[in-house]
């Protein structure tokens, strides 16, 4: 059980991807592009482009966001309808969505 204040610290975004072998480099274009459009976008923090180590056909965009209503507005406009949009309709139909509550600060310090 997890004991402690629980501050709301943002949004964390995890998309994951099937994408063919044959596909990945321009999958991983198409990701740049994307991320680089969201980049631009209030309330953007990080993106992590990742490949799955046991699966090479499994990929993730994971990104972090000030809040909810940032990762939301980012997905509007002509840009992100051109780039960001369509990636996304690629991804696996899992929720994405997490709040980042800082889960871990509210264990124990471990003894040195």
């Amino acid at each position: 059980m997890c004991t402690g204040r629980h501050s709301v610290g943002g949004v964390i975004v995890l998309s994951r991807f099937q994408v063919g072998l044959a596909d990945t480099e321009s999958f991983v274009e198409s990701a740049q592009a994307a991320v680089a459009v969201l980049a631009q976008r209030t309330g953007f923090r990080t993106a992590d482009l990742a490949r799955n180590l046991d699966e090479p056909t499994l990929w993730t965009i994971t990104t972090r966001w000030r809040d909810v209503g940032s990762y939301r507005r980012a997905l509007t406009g002509y840009e992100s309808k051109v780039a960001v949009v369509p990636l996304l309709s690629r991804a696996i139909d899992e929720p994405s969505a997490y709040e980042d509550n800082d889960i871990l600060s509210t264990f124990p310090e471990p003894a040195p």
